[in-house]
């Protein structure tokens, strides 16, 4: 069993005390520029480096009056900074900070959405690993198909979150920007110069156009992301929900002491957590799609963008968090039962080995359409009659003059279905 990973407190980030201190950071970094090149005194930076704070209760009174955060916010900074703060967002508009301020948070979720991304999947490798050679039944449609190997499946899914870790990764280089432009995005106040030191400071990139705000295809992409490691983790709890089924039961959900599954059946134990990420991967991709809406805006800026950003960024990124940290202890816990696996395999009484029969029959030199219709034959009495498909095969003529017994012998072994899994594995890493 891997060791617990302690879920960092998402919800700080988005919390009105770091809100703030991203935007204060935004404006001393403005000032530090500003003072590097000349423009700011040093008497009159060291006053706001010394001084510069807020009071979260301050700014919401004071935006009862103004009806502005970002006003009240240098209110409250200048009453404790004092006649200095006059520099405080010299030649800056709103969007500068708060923009910027965003770009901070997002980099901060991303970074512990991230960290949680590399610990699932590092989960789901051990348990590639742990089943690598488990042979279970494949399935196309629902319905049996060939068999594969139960740790195939972690194998998939740890591959997928290699391509999550990868678009996460984009994800937060795409939104680590800041602008320092002014109104509009022109340099009227500003210069060039000032936002590179800024953003230098913030370790984050000047944006390389902006208008008054920094474009939101950026969060688009940013909140799509989400969308898409939402959607992996739905991927993989609708497997096991079905996997969980009375009729099927090849894994299960850990069932803690003490736990209920029903308030009036007590046998009940469900896959809960599944269906929790599954309905909560759809709040996801609905506010990804809200996001995307929110690039198109009237000339250089409107905010009509701002309410619902306020809404779908902490709730998307907290939500990630909190599905990742449901999904970790979920697939560490997870009970695999291989020996539902092996009567899952015999369940159609070796109809999964049709495939290999058409094709040694093909090898023979009867066209495609004999051997399937030779083939189709047998498998359609095996389901009629229950009578095994092996049996009916080693019965049939046709067959046992094309096919001697130790060819067919080969042709109903299992092995076939695990000579390649370590090249699988080897391929992507395992």
């Amino acid at each position: 069993m891997i060791a617990r990973y302690s879920r960092p407190e998402m919800a700080k980030i988005w919390e009105l005390q770091n809100r703030f201190q991203c935007m204060l950071d935004v404006e001393i970094a403005a000032c530090k520029a500003m003072n590097q090149l000349g423009i700011i005194p040093d008497e009159d930076f060291t006053e706001i480096v010394q001084k510069a704070d807020f009071d979260v209760d301050r700014i919401a009174e004071i935006e009862k009056t103004t009806k502005h955060d970002v006003i009240a916010f240098l209110t409250s900074i200048a009453e404790f900074v004092g006649p200095s703060a006059r520099y405080i967002h010299y030649g800056m508009t709103s969007s500068d900070v708060l923009d910027t301020a965003t770009s901070i948070q997002l980099k901060q979720a991303g970074e512990l959405i991230l960290r949680d991304i590399e610990k699932f999947a590092e989960v789901l490798k051990i348990k590639a690993k742990e089943y690598r050679h488990t042979l279970c039944i494949g399935r196309s449609h629902g319905i049996h198909a060939e068999p594969i190997t139960f740790g195939l499946k972690f194998a998939l899914w740890y591959d997928e979150m290699q391509r999550n870790i990868n678009r996460m990764l984009n994800a937060i280089a795409i939104i680590s920007v800041g602008q320092f432009s002014g109104a509009v995005g022109n340099y009227a106040h500003l210069s060039p110069e000032i936002e590179k030191i800024s953003c230098l400071e913030l370790e984050l990139e000047p944006v390389n156009i902006s208008t008054q705000v920094i474009q939101r295809d950026r969060i688009s992409e940013y909140m799509n992301c989400l969308a898409i490691i939402g959607s992996t983790l739905e991927k993989i709890a609708l497997e096991i929900r079905h996997l969980q089924r009375t009729e099927v039961l090849e894994v299960e959900e850990n069932f803690t002491a003490g736990q209920k599954g029903s308030s009036a059946m007590p046998h009940k134990k469900n896959p809960v957590i599944s269906e929790q990420i599954c309905g909560l991967a759809r709040l996801l991709r609905s506010n990804a799609q809200a996001a995307l809406e929110n690039n198109a805006l009237w000339h250089e800026r409107d905010i009509s963008h701002s309410s619902v950003e306020r809404i779908i960024l902490p709730d998307s990124t907290i939500l990630l968090n909190y599905m990742l940290n449901k999904m970790i202890p979920l697939i560490d816990d997870l009970i695999v039962y291989p020996e539902n696996m092996q009567r899952n395999l015999n369940l159609t009484r070796g109809l999964i080995f049709s495939q290999a029969l058409l094709l040694e029959l093909a090898k023979k030199g009867i066209s495609r359409e004999k051997s399937y219709s030779l083939v189709q034959k047998n498998a359609l009495e095996c389901w009629e009659t229950k009578i095994n498909f092996k049996e009916l095969v080693y019965a049939d003529e046709e067959i046992a003059d094309l096919l001697s017994e130790e060819e067919l012998e080969k042709i109903f072994s299992l092995d076939r279905y695990l000579e390649n899994v370590d090249y699988i594995y080897n391929r992507i890493g395992i």
